[in-house]
């Protein structure tokens, strides 16, 4: 009589074990969890870094970066679409107190976020055409959109049931001045904030 074996029971990892999993194996790319899914993107070439420094100066300048808001660069938007969500913006304008609001896996609850930037770049299409309903849906109030594929600089505002209501658009040769919701009024270039195309 031979014995059988025995087996062990197996357990299934959860979205954000797995996703910090695939962070620990692949540094530098970005793990994010939208719509209950992972996305994994690679890391982000020289331009994408220069684009984000020039548009974090004017910020700093403003005095966002101070002790009512701070300007970050890759911190955790926890996404109240579902159960383990949340997306990592480019850049954000949070309030200064973001710490006492952690959720989990270094994420913060959207309501500490009062801007969001996108500088798109392999992942273009979930920048364009997923990332506003997050947003929107994370009542964020502002989401800028900084197009290096098409050359345009958007600006997405007013957002009500899972849309932002108010988009504009402005291409080279423009300046724009970003709402004062964020913690002071900013004006942007859009070739100072494309000067990192080439």
């Amino acid at each position: 009589m031979s014995a059988a074996a025995v087996e062990e029971p197996f357990e299934q990892m959860t979205l954000l074990e797995s996703a910090e999993l695939i962070s620990k194996q692949l540094p530098g790319h970005r793990v994010e969890i939208i719509g209950g899914q992972i996305t994994v993107t690679p890391p982000p070439d020289g331009q994408h870094s220069d684009t984000l420094t020039s548009i974090s100066v004017p910020f700093i300048v403003s005095g966002l970066h101070g002790e009512v808001t701070r300007v970050l660069q890759g911190v955790g938007l926890w996404l109240p679409d579902g159960p383990s969500d949340y997306a990592i913006p480019d850049l954000s304008i949070v309030d200064a107190d973001y710490a006492d609001h952690l959720i989990e896996h270094n994420c913060y609850d959207p309501v500490i976020f009062r801007f969001v930037a996108e500088v798109t770049s392999s992942n273009h299409l979930t920048d364009l055409k997923v990332k506003p309903a997050l947003y929107a849906g994370a009542g964020v109030p502002v989401y800028l959109i900084i197009d290096r594929k098409n050359l345009k600089v958007m600006v997405l505002t007013d957002p009500r049931d899972g849309e932002y209501r108010v988009h504009a658009v402005h291409h080279p040769g423009q300046t724009f001045t970003l709402p004062e919701s964020i913690g002071a009024a900013v004006t942007l270039s859009v070739d100072d904030v494309l000067i990192a195309k080439h």
